[in-house]
């Protein structure tokens, strides 16, 4: 990986807020997205005045691809980053610190020199941070909620509120999935069958309601592996998916995707009571008798779920997506929230 030494400096200047003029550096490839590609850069930098300091930093290298329904996304990320959104945020909630932002539009790619936070992650984190990830959560999208900051308004490239309800509108017309839950050769429990059955029976009357919740600003890919935590406060990474949804709906996200299955429905019981102390600091959520969470969950994984069950291979991983969706169905039949 070869590193442009004069991006580097003057991200490592913003970084330090001191006068950098040279740098060593090594790469290593982090934890990325299927499209985009990201390093830890570490190495020293040394300042006029002969200072030396060790550094850590994230590059993020994103490249133009096309998600379905969402054609803006490859790019989102960094036209997030160099708007006002950031002024939004909290110390206990928010994104990593970004010191340059450049788009190659010739090449359809972006680079992002991102700060390098060390936390608790993915299926590391333990319940009270999962409650924590949730509260801050809902006070974040209440406060935004409440007070609709200008910033909100000039946010051209954001997914769309019907983004939720168009892409489970696809997996539904798609026989690979749908007809398998139907047919006799489908492996699935019966009551898991007919739990997605139920929910494509009753899909207009659920979207309606849902359409009905406080529209809100959505991470939509909240879930454990974007969840930095550190010393009780939340930096959440990989905003490309970002966009209008309705409330709950990252919530669902961060209980059901390739969750910590064990501990799914207490984590379920614990964090949309936090979600929604959070979100009732800014706003009014009493009209809200419904939360629609639990049909959020099966809206947005059910085929998913299914999906991933049908194309792997592997016999132990196949067997995750049908725990899943048995936790799923435990959580429909568990003692109601408070």
């Amino acid at each position: 990986m070869k590193i442009k030494l004069e991006m580097l400096l003057y991200a490592l200047r913003q970084r330090f807020k001191k006068d950098i003029i040279s740098a060593d550096c090594q790469t290593l490839p982090l934890q990325g997205g299927t499209v985009g590609k990201v390093y830890l850069v570490t190495g020293i930098a040394e300042t006029a005045d002969g200072e030396k300091l060790p550094y850590r930093i994230v590059l993020k290298i994103q490249k133009k691809w096309e998600r379905y329904g969402d054609p803006g996304s490859w790019r989102r990320e960094y036209d997030l980053y160099v708007s006002d959104l950031g002024a939004t945020f909290s110390d206990a909630f928010r994104w990593p610190t970004c010191y340059h932002a450049e788009i190659n539009a010739a090449e359809n790619e972006f680079q992002l020199w991102l700060e390098y936070i060390d936390g608790v992650t993915g299926l590391d984190l333990t319940g009270d941070m999962y409650e924590q990830a949730a509260l801050e959560l809902g006070r974040y999208q209440g406060k935004l909620y409440a007070e609709q900051p200008a910033v909100l308004q000039s946010l051209t490239n954001l997914s769309h509120a019907d983004f939720m309800k168009n892409r489970y509108l696809h997996y539904r017309s798609w026989p690979v999935v749908y007809d398998y839950i139907r047919s006799e050769d489908c492996e699935f429990p019966q009551h898991v069958r007919q739990m997605l059955i139920d929910i494509d029976e009753h899909a207009d009357e659920i979207l309606a309601r849902i359409e009905k919740l406080p529209l809100v600003l959505c991470h939509r890919d909240f879930w454990v592996t974007n969840l930095i935590y550190v010393d009780g406060k939340i930096t959440l990474i990989d905003w490309d998916t970002s966009g209008w949804g309705y409330l709950g709906e990252d919530l669902a996200s961060l209980i059901a995707d390739e969750a910590d299955i064990d501990h799914m429905v207490e984590y379920y019981q614990g964090c949309v009571p936090a979600y929604y102390k959070g979100f009732s600091e800014y706003a009014d959520v009493s009209p809200i008798a419904d939360h629609c969470i639990y049909e959020l969950i099966l809206l947005v994984f059910g085929y998913r779920l299914v999906e991933w069950y049908l194309h792997t291979e592997d016999d132990d991983e196949k067997t995750k997506p049908l725990q899943t969706l048995l936790k799923i169905y435990e959580i429909k039949t568990s003692p109601a929230l408070g």
